[in-house]
């Protein structure tokens, strides 16, 4: 019962009753009133259960969520949190268990009914139209029309930037979305759930591609919302963040649930343990696994391009993991693109094994023994609608054409036999690859070099958007694959990584090599006065 319709009762109450009747419906009403508002839980989920195919997704997973609340949604990729929030939005349906929502029996069969409800979600991949304006994005479908016939701007506009003032967000409303941030963006689209009249919101991996900066933006929205009751989901992989913004874990594993503990009487460690079921150790190296006079398989000299790369020079030597650290923008990714042959280059030279090679392409890389792992694996690595196998052999296809004919056998037997040996979690090689977990896709990316038997590998990012326990499978493999004279160069934005798997870190900041650090001599203080190492063009000198 709302406390509008209370006070409307007592106004009529008032006008017809004057005995001890009318206070008996008080004290009801009033009881009715506090009922509501002491509820505990906005959300009840109750052993929910889905099957697909075979695959037991959810097996009688329990959730609950508090209004004002941000309940941290945890576990490993494949664990199940993606299939229970589709379960929740209508995506999926329930093949077992119970749902309420505001003390209500809840069952949608799509997003718009979930939506209706005040049920909104903020996916990791954002779905907005970048030539509309911010207002036309945050009301499309829903356009403000005069006399049913044009759609009025103005109007929208208005409402919009009501809007931003009630949740606390500073974006012109007129402007193009394209032109806005990923950030800012994501706001937009929090904005637009909001204006649906969202009780609950999920968000998925919101700080995956956020500066400090907008991070700390989104976490005061977050704790603005929370002060207006709104409940929220938080999914992510970043310990730090769930320490900081949740009030309650709930942790999920293989499709069960683990179970739901206070965020402050959880550390760190415990939260991974939960999840994974194992402790997951993430000490730095303490000394280069390399010897100094082992062979250099790759030597780049004074590569440029433009602004992005200057002057660049660097070695990687046999079974070596060379770290590329450095903050956004530092031109790590562009040399990468630029010895992989996917972006042109200026200038410099780039020698394999000693001897000078020309790269236009990547087919030039690939015919060189170069493998490149994509941070953007979705859109320069993988093939989405496509099987594992045929993703795992894109590199090699020539060697399974017999007379004009792929031989589907041997690709899939290949593939098979590769992906067992990374562990890769796959029901078939036949499985597209969309439906296999971000840690199993990048597993797929690297069985497929390992096809071509790519002696120098390129690993940008190799751990975004995966989970521990996946991350500490893909560190496992990466040791390996060094230990078997694999060459490496990882390039990562997280220092605890760059820390961990590197026996050498070189330093990039504004497209300049600033540093190079024995992991020995290496830490997190000695980077990042490297990485900030910025050049003073009017002046050309460097400054710290």
């Amino acid at each position: 019962m709302k406390k509008s319709y209370f006070f409307a009762l007592i106004f009529q109450q008032k006008r017809v009753l004057k005995s001890g009747i009318f206070y008996d419906t008080i004290k009801s009403v009033i009881q009715g009133v506090e009922t509501e508002m002491e509820q505990e839980f906005l959300l009840e989920m109750n052993g929910i259960d889905k099957r697909f195919l075979g695959v037991h997704a959810l097996k009688g997973v329990n959730l609950n969520l508090k209004r004002g609340e941000v309940l941290a949604l945890v576990g490993e990729n494949g664990a199940g949190k993606s299939t229970l929030m589709k379960v929740l939005t209508g995506i999926h349906q329930p093949d077992g268990g119970s749902m309420t929502f505001e003390g209500k029996p809840y069952s949608v069969r799509n997003i718009r009914e979930s939506l209706e409800l005040g049920i909104g979600m903020i996916h990791q991949e954002l779905n907005m139209m970048n030539h509309l304006t911010v207002a036309q994005n945050i009301f499309i479908g829903r356009e403000s029309m005069v006399a049913d016939f044009w759609i009025n701007d103005g109007a929208m506009i208005k409402k919009a930037r009501e809007l931003f003032d009630y949740i606390g967000i500073n974006i012109d409303p007129t402007v193009k979305l394209g032109s806005l941030t990923v950030g800012k963006q994501q706001m937009v689209e929090i904005a637009k759930a909001v204006s649906h009249n969202t009780k609950l919101l999920i968000l998925d991996e919101p700080t995956a591609a956020l500066t400090q900066s907008e991070i700390e933006e989104l976490f005061k929205i977050m704790g603005d919302l929370k002060a207006k009751g709104i409940g929220m989901i938080y999914i992510s992989h970043r310990m730090d963040e769930i320490k900081r913004i949740s009030d309650r874990v709930t942790v999920m594993r293989d499709g069960e649930y683990v179970g739901t503990e206070d965020t402050d009487k959880l550390t760190k460690d415990q939260i991974i343990q939960m999840m994974i079921g194992r402790v997951v150790y993430e000490d730095p190296k303490q000394k280069s696994n390399v010897a100094d006079d082992a062979e250099v398989v790759l030597e780049v000299k004074n590569l440029c391009s433009g602004n992005t790369i200057k002057n660049v020079s660097f070695k990687l030597r046999k079974g070596e993991i060379l770290g590329f650290s450095g903050l956004m923008g530092a031109g790590r990714t562009e040399v990468a693109r630029a010895v992989f042959g996917a972006d042109p280059f200026d200038a410099g030279e780039i020698f394999i094994k000693g001897q000078r090679v020309h790269i236009k392409t990547p087919a030039d890389a690939v015919r060189h023994g170069i493998g490149y792992l994509s941070e953007d694996r979705k859109r320069y690595g993988l093939m989405l609608i496509k099987s594992v196998a045929e993703n795992t052999a894109l590199a090699s296809l020539d060697r399974y054409i017999k007379y004009g004919f792929i031989s589907d056998r041997k690709m899939k037997n290949e593939a098979r036999d590769m992906n067992a040996k990374l562990r890769t979690k796959t029901p078939s090689m036949d499985q597209l690859l969309k439906n296999l977990s971000g840690g199993n896709q990048q597993k797929v990316i690297i069985a497929r070099w390992l096809i071509k038997n790519s002696d120098i590998l390129i690993f940008d990012e190799p751990t975004r958007g995966i989970d521990v326990g996946a991350k500490s499978e893909i560190y496992a493999l990466m040791s390996e694959l060094a230990a078997q004279g694999k060459s490496i160069i990882m390039i990562s934005s997280e220092l605890v990584e760059i820390l961990r798997m590197s026996d050498r870190v070189l330093v990039m900041c504004e497209g300049r090599k600033t540093g190079e650090l024995d992991i020995s001599e290496a830490n997190q203080e000695n980077i990042m006065q490297l990485s900030t190492m910025r050049e003073e063009v009017s002046y050309g000198k460097e400054i710290s």
